[in-house]
């Protein structure tokens, strides 16, 4: 958690200082998530290896973009409220997310971006009527996101791809080879507003 606080405070102090027209808003939107196949956890399966179905969740947070007419970055803070079906049983995870993004407009009013996600896992629970799962074994991960987004006037929209790319698993609890690959991959709509 204090890696994840030094650096939304470097990253946010570095662009108020900067020369460059500064945007604040909110954003909020609903995530079309899966985390990673489960293995061994559902002992029905003939191969042991259970992809997850996906469900929504939802996200809030906030943001700062800076830039000029072509290229500006934007820095997030969201937390995000992820689900996924693993044959019935439910596995839901709410995390605080940091998206670093690097923007460049195409025409106006449509932009491209991408960037890493810094990832903090606040909870993960696992609904299944005869077992627990542990906690994942590492809180902070990172992601990447890829989008497109469109500006009218205060408001925006975009559509990115999420996905995670440190390995981050779950155990069932008492048995080390039954397990969760908690990564992310998701689908985000997102409105923001400038405020």
């Amino acid at each position: 958690m204090k890696k994840l606080i030094v650096l939304c405070a470097f990253v946010f102090g570095a662009i108020s200082v900067s020369n460059a027209q500064l945007d604040f808003g909110i954003k909020g939107g609903l995530n079309f998530s899966t985390n990673g196949d489960a293995f061994k956890i559902l002992e029905e399966t003939a191969d042991n290896i259970t992809n997850p179905s996906s469900k929504t969740g939802y996200h809030l947070g906030v943001y700062v973009q800076t830039g000029g007419d072509s290229f500006y970055l934007r820095p997030e803070l969201v937390y995000t409220k992820t689900k996924s079906d693993y044959q019935g049983s439910d596995f839901d995870m709410s995390k605080l997310d940091m998206p670093i993004l690097l923007g460049y407009k195409i025409f106006n009013p449509v932009s491209v971006f991408a960037g890493p996600s810094l990832q903090y896992i606040l909870d993960t629970d696992f609904k299944a009527t005869d077992f627990n799962l542990s906690d994942a074994e590492n809180d902070f991960t990172v992601g990447i996101n890829l989008g497109v987004a469109v500006q009218l006037n205060s408001f925006s929209i975009d559509a990115r791809y999420e996905k995670g790319l440190t390995e981050n698993l779950a155990s069932r609890v008492g048995i080390a080879e039954s397990r969760l690959d908690t990564r992310p991959e998701q689908f985000i709509l997102s409105l923001s507003f400038k405020l």
